[in-house]
């Protein structure tokens, strides 16, 4: 009667098992992480102060307002084309936003942009903080882009 009893829970057990429903699929397999907002600065040295430069904050994905996750990222499909639209703003000396600076300009994903899943980018406005105007976006995987010093 045991045997006939443990056999039974065995089977149970493992009809159980096949039947749970998969677990969900990992995102970072076929996505990648943009930044969905980001500021450059750049300290100055011989100033010893901090130079505020342009903002860049993602508006749309494909058309659609970005889901920007709880830290900041937007995840998208590696290897898919898409087009981004993003606004670019410059800031005061104390990092306020200056509002007639404020320009909105298309950048454009293909599918060889995000060519391995799981990174993290950021969209930066420029490529450095100082010395620029315009809306220029550019790709890096780094917080802080390179910088020119000219």
């Amino acid at each position: 009667m045991y045997r006939s009893l443990a056999f039974l829970i065995a089977l149970l057990t493992l009809a159980g098992c096949q039947t749970n429903p998969a677990a969900p699929a990992d995102s970072s397999r076929s996505t990648v992480l943009l930044s969905g907002q980001h500021c450059l600065s750049e300290y100055i040295d011989d100033l010893e102060k901090n130079h505020y430069g342009p903002c860049l904050k993602v508006l749309s994905v494909a058309g659609m307002p970005p889901a920007v996750r709880a830290d900041g990222f937007i995840e998208l499909p590696v290897a898919t084309a898409l087009d981004l639209q993003v606004s670019c703003v410059y800031r005061h000396a104390d990092a306020t936003p200056i509002p007639q600076t404020m320009e909105t300009v298309a950048f454009a994903i293909t599918n060889e942009t995000f060519p391995k899943a799981g990174e993290r980018w950021y969209l930066h406005a420029h490529k450095q903080a100082r010395k620029v105007i315009g809306c220029e976006p550019t790709l890096s995987r780094s917080t802080f882009p390179t910088y020119k010093t000219d």
